[in-house]
């Protein structure tokens, strides 16, 4: 594992009306990982990132960034945030935007045209460059968003929710970009979202928390096998009977034998499909394969869906993400 550039120890914020938004949070963000925080409104999760982003000084425990308190104002060009809601001036153009942020962190002149060129063109702003802020598609005012948010090139990259409303497109090209940046130049990206689509395609490491509580840290693919309602295999039994056995009476056959195996969860008859749900399923095949194989059956087709980080999710929590 690389060196560790976000320390969080036994973080808590408690609310001057008494609410514990935080209890005891600890973990470590590592450089280069893109790392998802997930957690139901009101999970603790913007607390949590105010926090870390100096907005919020926690009630205890801490938080070090490269070794520093996140009030170290040598921390300023080593940090970005991606906010949540559009923050641009709309009656200047895309150029105009970035030339302006690129001041306020000092930048060189030589530097911000390097630097605006490079985000239009990565960004796919490019031929945007003159439009008015204001009159740029909804999806596009999210790619200049983040772009102003970088253009400094930080070592570390908060991004609050940063593709709500945006056409798939758009979302592929933010997706893509934020991907390249983590695995090509190392940099570290903090992710929230609504989209487990998106939190599953790009995170190295998701945590959920929920009640203010980390209740799990991992890579995505261990967290499907280890928790949530399981893969699902359906299998799909032919109308006729191979034998004189009722259709009814081998579907059931099937059902009971397959349910017997060590570590399938559930196993029913919808029509005239087997639903087979296990954690990591495919450990499971060649068993359930020789079942159907001895049994008076005719298989049509075996559809193998995925356990998902939203079933993972919903596991832990109890509720959708989306949920208050």
């Amino acid at each position: 594992m690389s060196e560790a550039v976000i320390s969080i120890s036994n973080l808590s914020k408690t609310y001057p009306n008494g609410f514990e938004a935080v209890k005891n949070i600890s973990l470590d963000i590592y450089k280069g990982e893109i790392f998802g925080l997930l957690g139901p409104n009101g999970a603790g999760k913007t607390t949590s990132i105010k926090c870390i982003t100096n907005l919020l000084k926690p009630t205890s425990g801490s938080i070090k960034i490269f070794g520093k308190d996140p009030s170290d104002k040598s921390l300023k060009n080593l940090v970005g945030v991606v906010p949540q809601h559009l923050v641009f001036w709309p009656t200047l153009t895309c150029e105009e935007n970035l030339r302006l942020i690129g001041r306020l962190y000092d930048l060189s002149s030589s530097e911000i045209k390097d630097r605006i060129d490079q985000l239009l063109s990565d960004l796919q702003l490019e031929d945007k460059r003159k439009e008015f802020a204001q009159n740029l598609s909804g999806g596009m005012k999210r790619r200049l968003n983040l772009a102003m948010s970088i253009i400094h090139e930080p070592e570390i990259i908060v991004c609050d929710e940063p593709s709500p409303g945006m056409d798939p497109q758009s979302r592929r090209v933010l997706w893509d970009y934020l991907n390249s940046i983590s695995k090509d130049k190392g940099k570290t990206v903090i992710l929230t979202t609504h989209l487990m689509e998106e939190a599953d395609l790009l995170s190295d490491r998701v945590a959920i928390i929920d009640h203010g509580k980390l209740l799990i840290i991992d890579e995505p693919e261990k967290l499907k096998d280890k928790h949530g309602s399981g893969d699902v295999l359906e299998i799909l039994i032919e109308d006729d009977p191979t034998d004189d056995i009722p259709p009814e009476e081998s579907l059931e056959m099937v059902r009971s034998k397959i349910a017997q195996i060590k570590g399938i969860t559930d196993c029913k008859i919808i029509d005239n499909f087997i639903l087979v749900n296990a954690l990591n399923i495919t450990n499971h095949m060649k068993e359930v394969i020789s079942i159907t194989d001895s049994l008076p059956v005719r298989v049509q087709n075996f559809s193998l869906r995925r356990n998902t980080l939203e079933d993972v999710f919903i596991t832990l929590t109890g509720r959708a993400l989306r949920e208050d």
